[in-house]
């Protein structure tokens, strides 16, 4: 199935149901030449049959298309960046959500330019600027996260921040004023994570807004990378959402410092 790109779209397109020949060779922008082989090659491995002059899915080839669906989208997500993929440590999110890692769909890697490697990125601060809500989880602070934070609570964003212990630790003793006046705008929850499991050894921060999702993960080394993964489709969003509110209910919630 796999070896075949034909063989491979056939099957997704009849997983809808029966197609004609012509429907097939119009969707597939092929030739009857080309494509019939490939048939004739699904047809004898049962995967496929033919009534008249249209093509359906087999009983076995329904089984295995329902479960191909999800590993092609899977493969789509990981094919896209699959040097990134393979050189960082995704040992921090949970099962379950490993395994719908196809939600994440298009994502584009950023680099930014060694003038802004403690920068938030330009385009998810914009987009949180309009958001009505963002949720961060950090092991560290950017420079100006002052700007960044009223910024934000000027503009009416809610703001929940997720921190490591160490991190929440140097907060009270070098941050504590700013982060009270935080607290005192209504705006802005904390919540600690006190666990150094996977927090601070696997990723350097991750979040989410309206629009889009953003990942700064570790190499499995553990060295640090300011390359930046950014996800923008609502599923991406969702499934980001979700891994926060893993790492959030696991967490304590700070009322005051």
């Amino acid at each position: 199935m796999f070896a075949s790109a034909k063989r491979k779209h056939t099957l997704l397109l009849l997983k809808d149901g029966p197609r004609e020949i012509e429907s097939l060779l119009h969707s597939l922008e092929t030739t009857r030449q080309a494509l019939l082989p490939q048939l004739k090659i699904l047809e004898e491995s049962y995967l496929i049959g033919k009534e008249d002059d249209a093509y359906r899915l087999s009983t076995i080839g329904e089984m295995i298309v329902e479960k191909m669906t999800p590993l092609i989208e899977t493969l789509d997500v990981l094919d896209t960046n699959i040097v990134y993929w393979g050189e960082h440590n995704l040992n921090f999110v949970p099962p379950h959500l490993l395994k719908r890692l196809k939600e994440l769909r298009s994502c584009k890697i950023i680099t930014p330019p060694l003038t802004e490697l403690y920068e938030i990125n330009k385009d998810f601060f914009k987009q949180c600027k309009i958001s009505k809500s963002i949720t961060l989880t950090f092991t560290f602070l950017y420079p100006n996260f002052p700007e960044i934070f009223n910024e934000w609570i000027d503009n009416g964003v809610h703001v929940t921040f997720i921190a490591s212990k160490e991190l929440f630790e140097r907060i009270k003793l070098n941050y504590a004023d700013e982060f009270r006046s935080y607290l005192n705008s209504g705006l802005f929850d904390i919540f600690v994570y006190d666990h150094t499991t996977h927090f601070t050894t696997h990723f350097v921060s991750f979040g989410y807004n309206d629009h889009c999702a953003f990942f700064r993960l570790l190499s499995k080394k553990g060295e640090y990378d300011n390359k930046q993964l950014m996800c923008c489709s609502s599923s991406a969003v969702e499934w980001n959402k979700e891994l926060c509110e893993y790492y959030r209910n696991r967490s304590t919630h700070i009322t005051e410092i």
